[in-house]
């Protein structure tokens, strides 16, 4: 199982420093924040990206991919029936596909709920629909780099447009691409009717990344969530993706989260290690 982290959680720490923190952990992935890097991702000249990649491989690190890709950007959303803005958020995740690939990833997670709630007049149905169209305009570039682009289910709490696996499954249906699949996010699961492991193997087949955190927006381990039964479902569907640690109270401190997470998990493996039969 190969563990990320999502970067955010170091912004404000020179690059290599991040880098060097993560790596010395144990970690062997960075998931960006293109908002850690610059207002606008066309923003981080093509040098730039090469640097960045350099000197995360320099220190063992694959910079999978990115997520929070529409967070502190104007002008974009997701399901809005202004033509003009669908069409500059289907460019604009284009442009992101690009530095994606720039840096060496391959996997776009798709949150950014305050760019995809429904707008006043915008029924669910109009929704997905303008919310398709939006990504299949991007597909080509997508494809064209080895990009894929994750649909996140989000709680209730943070957006209005999907919030559960099913609905993120009935959007790919409507993008109708192989490289649109589903993102699976622990805390967000927690609101979901079905258990995470079922839900682990009920969609395992479209699932293409996964974060790892808690209800107390915290990582795995420093909430109530048993990891046993996620990491085991995992295992028992060969999900070989990433396993991105991704919080959002960074109150502990970020090498603290980091290393407190990391080490549950690995303990979680060797529970399971032992358990099962040789």
């Amino acid at each position: 199982m190969k563990f990320a982290i999502c970067q955010e959680l170091f912004e404000g720490w020179e690059w290599e420093r991040q880098c060097q923190a993560m790596a010395s952990i144990g970690y062997t992935g960075i998931e960006l924040a293109p908002f850690t890097l610059a207002s606008r991702i066309g923003d981080v000249s093509a040098v730039r990206r090469q640097e960045l990649k350099k000197v995360a491989e320099d220190h063992g690190l694959t910079i999978c991919g990115l997520h929070w890709l529409l967070a502190k950007t104007e002008g974009f959303h997701l399901t809005t029936d202004d033509t003009a803005v669908r069409r500059a958020t289907s460019q604009y995740v284009c442009d992101l596909a690009n530095a994606c690939a720039d840096f060496g990833g391959t996997i776009m997670v798709f949150g950014s709920p305050g760019q995809r709630n429904l707008q006043p007049g915008v029924t669910r149905e109009r929704a997905y629909a303008n919310a398709a169209e939006v990504f299949r305009a991007a597909m080509p570039v997508l494809a064209d780099r080895g990009v894929t682009i994750a649909m996140e289910p989000l709680t209730p709490k943070e957006t209005d447009f999907v919030n559960s696996c099913a609905e993120a499954v009935e959007l790919m249906q409507l993008v109708d691409h192989p490289n649109f699949a589903l993102h699976q996010d622990v805390k967000a699961m927690l609101s979901e009717s079905i258990p995470i492991p079922q839900l682990i193997a009920q969609y395992a087949t479209c699932t293409r990344h996964f974060h790892v955190n808690d209800d107390n927006l915290l990582g795995p381990g420093m909430g109530r969530t048993d990891y046993h039964p996620i990491l085991q479902a995992l295992r028992e569907t060969r999900y070989d993706g990433w396993v991105s640690v991704e919080v959002f109270d960074y109150r502990p401190g970020a090498e603290f989260i980091a290393r407190e997470s990391l080490q549950y998990m690995q303990r979680v493996l060797r529970d399971l290690d032992a358990s099962t039969p040789s």
